[in-house]
């Protein structure tokens, strides 16, 4: 998908976003079988996110992953000073569009109004990362799964009552998400049928029953706008 419909789509005004989309950038197909970005690696470049899923990550002193962040279509990674202390890594197969920071300030510098729109997003983004915290310290197992399970319907904009959700995670990366073993997601996720909140067929998985699930997870979405 074209970066200035993945913006519009964002909340962006199509004049700004076709500002941004003439920004000189490259398309890069990321595989989800090795990390795209390193931590520790300088991030002098933007980078938007047009299909797929992309996460941060970072690792404990013993290699074992902790994913810190989600990023969907229309989403991005903003450039920093100096090095990122987390690493970047599809989920799925995904598409990304990277630019160089100094051309993104320069936009953005011409652009006051795109400034705003960034600054909106990175609270958007604070306010996510104040939920996970909550989420893998205080929520039990089961909530947990069932937040991330609601949080990723709602950013992937689905209509729950009649469009089921098409899993892009491993057991193990719903582990990594929530702070827990893979073999407590597959538990978590046979509680879930058996309480009648979901059904997977495969990666496929119905809301049979929205509202409660929504307690379960203790889920809000005011955090997203």
């Amino acid at each position: 998908m074209p970066l200035r419909e993945t913006l519009v789509r964002a909340g962006l005004a199509p004049a700004l976003a076709t500002v941004l989309d003439e920004m000189p950038h490259r398309v890069v197909n990321i595989d989800p079988r090795r990390p795209f970005r390193e931590p520790g690696m300088p991030r002098n470049e933007t980078m938007f996110v047009t299909s797929g899923l992309v996460a941060k990550f970072k690792n404990d002193s013993s290699g074992r992953r902790q994913i810190v962040a989600l990023r969907f279509p229309g989403e991005g990674v903003l450039p920093r000073d100096g090095n990122a202390s987390y690493g970047i890594q599809a989920i799925v197969k995904s598409e990304v569009l990277l630019g160089k920071s100094d051309d993104f300030d320069k936009v953005v510098e011409d652009h006051p109004e795109l400034a705003k729109f960034f600054w909106r997003l990175v609270q958007r983004n604070e306010s996510i990362g104040y939920e996970w915290l909550v989420n893998t310290g205080r929520r039990d197992s089961t909530a947990r799964v069932a937040h991330l399970l609601c949080e990723t319907a709602t950013r992937y904009g689905l209509d729950v009552a009649t469009q089921p959700l098409m899993n892009p995670f491993t057991q193990q990366q719903i582990a990594d998400i929530t702070g827990q073993t893979s073999v407590n997601v597959n538990r978590v996720f046979a509680d879930l049928e058996r309480q009648g909140l979901i059904k997977r067929a495969g990666r496929e998985i119905r809301f049979l029953d929205w509202p409660e699930l929504l307690r379960v997870a203790s889920f809000q979405p005011g955090y997203l706008d």
